[in-house]
């Protein structure tokens, strides 16, 4: 069994990354990942297991329906036995439908701002399973879809203190209670 080192595991999830959201390429992104592969968007259960199923995601549902303008920020990284975690601000303008994070919902053309957290796993020299975490109640607020009102939700303040942790905390408490 190849056991990936710190080194070659973040040059890899880059390289992961990079044909995902630069080259836009499913088939070379699919091809980083071990057979037995899963990646499972958390908050929506969208993503794929194996090889066919994630091409299929990649290629029809993920890559093609990603906005140009989409950006990551890395915040923190950590890096263990066979694990990545990497804890990032996505930015993006929600200028198609997107069916990976907002499946069925139009185009708002509104800027989106949200931290994400990725836990990659590695086995045999590949990527084997990516479980991603973002708050939906932020990217529905930004969007509009989601009223704050009485509501202890948030919209891109969170990307504003998770960047920046010397901004007041508590601000949904003081505002709901």
């Amino acid at each position: 069994m190849t056991r990936l080192t710190e080194e070659q595991m973040v040059a890899l999830w880059k390289e992961h990354t990079d044909l995902e959201f630069v080259t836009r390429d499913a088939e070379t992104t699919v091809a980083t990942m071990s057979p037995h592969n899963s990646v499972n968007h958390v908050p929506v259960m969208t993503g794929g297991r194996g090889s066919e199923g994630l091409l299929k995601f990649y290629g029809t549902h993920f890559i093609p329906k990603m906005p140009a303008d989409t950006g990551l920020r890395l915040l923190a990284r950590t890096v263990g036995a066979d694990r990545l975690v990497d804890e990032f601000v996505l930015s993006f303008t929600h200028d198609r439908v997107m069916d990976w994070m907002l499946p069925g919902v139009a185009p708002t053309h509104r800027k989106v701002e949200i931290p994400v957290v990725v836990v990659v796993q590695f086995e045999a020299g590949r990527l084997s399973s990516e479980r991603i975490y973002w708050d939906q109640a932020s990217v529905l607020v930004q969007i509009g879809l989601l009223e704050r009102g009485r509501l202890p939700v948030t919209g891109v303040e969170q990307v504003r203190k998770f960047e920046d942790d010397s901004l007041p905390s508590n601000e949904l408490i003081d505002r709901l209670t």
